[in-house]
């Protein structure tokens, strides 16, 4: 129902509602999202009045990555404890959900912690908590030391292996002595468990590889479809996807890792280029991983990577691969990780999943051509029978503001409110057909084909009513937003050769610009697509900065390149083997890019 006009720069520039000052919503505000409003907006941080240190670098149970931490009060206990909510829910086990209100509810072996919006806070590029109690409740020790903090918990004991059909799922409980660590690697799951033979039969019986590591449990086999702990007695529950598998099935090896996608092994060297290297910049020595690839002529084919159940939720990279039959796949643009909701543009074959937020930097493309870059916003107004005309802010986003926003059928079979207090308006076939109060947009709204929700935030005003028909208009800023494919990151690196980091003019803060963190970027020689990680080579080496980046990528013969999600984001996937893992860890992602074979096997 959209009706395409003349292209117009500059009246998306003088009409765009984007403004970097527009003031907050009345609370309960959107929580903090990773790596993505400016600096300014970010509220000052709890622990700035007491005696505290920080960190880079954690140790759990032996094992090191990279990730902040901060520690408030005197050891050797604190007062309070900030870690990244990733590393809470992939190297602990914690289990989180999000409420309509923006708390965050999180459970770790029967504890359970609400934490409302005015409690989540960045920790350098994520989202971090405060858990000092939580941990100490499972008698966690803690170590800090210079900007290493170390977190130990002695193995449990596996007591038992049980399972049971739920409707489409296996699954699979373990019963032990007391709580573990869960950590999620890219081969499956790492348990802090000492078993026997016995239960390691029992798993392989039931699809799960296994093997004892002395103090720990590796499992591997299908993904799980969820992970969560339990108390009383101590628990951890697997739910498998139930599709009939034996524990062979798949044809992965017990190493995971070491089996190759033929179909990948037959390209490389030929129609694909995947080049290792190690350059230096600022001091720091940077590992490279560059796949390139002509993809006018090559037999695969770029394409965004997407959950198929709408643009609420996070999976991994490899599942978003595997999802597509994606040979090569990077993670994609910037998400709120509390809400797993997108914050930047996606748009899949002609269809907008997701709108551009905040003119940010973009990569575009059509089938069989090199991908464009540049900055993007897409302006939409409502057109009423009087001709009035009245803008949206933005479409399928989890980027919240003042004014009328607009939710499709692609953002999810539901709608559930992002924000207080706000109101909406059903349409169908653009006919108003309700008037929505606070209370049913909290509860959620089911969205169907031919359905657009207009949601008012801030007070908006929506002086309509059923039986009126409204029309639709949208105009992008640049030819870019007619492409068929579209992602949106930020900031833009390099456009024609040139370097063109503009934080202000992307609405990114000076500290997001000057930290180092390992980089995802999507570019081009202009002959050839780039899919390109940048991660630092040295111990608890924290990567390039984006100027550093951008500087790294020109020299290589780039001429245009666009930063993407990054951090413990980063990630890259070969044939289905996770070859490149930011900080070290799994993280789950909101979407990607993928190289994808035209043809699945098997002719399907």
């Amino acid at each position: 129902m959209v009706s395409w006009t003349a292209l117009s720069a500059t009246l998306i520039a003088a009409a765009t509602p984007w403004a970097a000052g527009a003031p907050p919503l009345p609370p309960p505000e959107p929580v903090a999202p990773r790596q993505s409003f400016p600096a300014r907006r970010e509220r000052p941080p709890l622990w700035r009045s007491a005696a505290s240190r920080t960190g880079n670098r954690l140790v759990i149970n032996g094992k090191e990555q990279q990730a902040a931490w901060l520690w408030r009060g005197e050891a050797p206990q604190p007062e309070e404890l900030w870690l990244p909510l990733e590393v809470l829910q992939g190297q602990l086990g914690f289990s989180s959900r999000s409420r309509p209100d923006g708390s965050l509810d999180l459970e770790w072996f029967g504890v359970r912690l609400i934490v409302p919006p005015e409690r989540q806070r960045p920790l350098g590029d994520e989202v971090a908590v405060e858990v000092a109690g939580v941990l100490a409740t499972h008698r966690v020790s803690l170590r800090p030391q210079e900007t290493t903090l170390e977190l130990r918990l002695p193995p449990s004991r596996l007591l038992q292996v049980r399972s049971s059909r739920q409707p489409g799922l296996q699954r699979v409980v373990l019963d032990l002595d007391g709580p573990a660590l869960v950590r999620n690697e890219a081969r499956g799951l790492e348990l802090g468990l000492l078993s026997d033979g016995g239960h390691q039969v029992q798993l392989q019986a039931l699809g799960l590889r296994s093997r004892s590591g002395g103090s720990s449990l590796q499992l591997a086999g299908r993904p799980p479809v969820k992970v969560f702990t339990l108390a009383e007695p101590y628990r951890i529950v697997i739910d498998l996807p139930d599709a009939g598998e034996t524990a062979s099935a798949g044809g992965g090896s017990t190493s995971g890792a070491a089996t190759v996608d033929p179909r990948l092994q037959a390209l490389l060297g030929r129609e694909l280029q995947w080049e290792r290297l190690v350059r230096q910049v600022g001091g720091e020595r940077i590992r490279i991983n560059a796949v390139r690839l002509d993809p006018r002529t090559s037999p695969l084919e770029l394409r965004p990577l997407n959950r198929s159940d709408g643009m609420q939720g996070l999976s991994s990279l490899v599942q978003l691969a595997r999802n597509e039959d994606a040979l090569v796949a990077i993670n994609g643009g910037y998400f709120n990780r509390i809400r797993r909701l997108p914050l930047g543009a996606l748009k899949d074959n002609g269809r907008w999943l997701s709108g551009p937020i905040l003119n940010r930097g973009v990569v575009a493309w059509d089938r069989r051509s090199l991908p464009r870059f540049g900055r993007l916003s897409l302006q939409e107004w409502l057109i009423d029978a009087q001709e009035r005309r009245w803008p949206l802010t933005v479409l399928n986003s989890g980027y919240v503001q003042r004014g009328l926003a607009r939710y499709t059928p692609a953002w999810g079979r539901r709608y559930t409110a992002l924000s207080g207090s706000e109101t909406g308006l059903l349409l169908h076939q653009g006919v108003v057909v309700e008037r929505l109060e606070t209370a049913r947009l909290v509860a959620g709204v089911a969205l169907s084909p031919g359905d657009d929700l207009l949601v008012a935030r801030g007070g908006a005003p929506m002086p309509w009513n059923p039986g009126e028909r409204l029309r639709l208009e949208a105009v992008p800023s640049d030819p870019l937003g007619l492409a068929e494919n579209i992602v949106g990151g930020g900031p833009l690196l390099l456009q024609n050769g040139q370097m063109v980091l503009d934080g202000r003019a992307e609405s990114f803060g000076p500290a997001f610009l000057g930290q180092g963190a390992p980089r995802t970027v999507i570019g081009s020689d202009g002959e050839r697509l780039w899919l390109v990680t940048l991660e630092g080579s040295g111990p608890g080496a924290p990567g390039p900065s984006l100027p550093e980046a951008a500087q790294l990528l020109q020299q290589l013969g780039l001429r245009d390149a666009l930063n993407l999600d990054g951090g413990s984001s980063t990630g890259l996937v070969m044939g289905g083997n996770h070859t490149v893992r930011g900080r070290g860890v799994t993280s789950s992602v909101h979407n990607g890019l993928g190289l994808v074979a035209p043809v699945r096997a098997g002719g399907s």
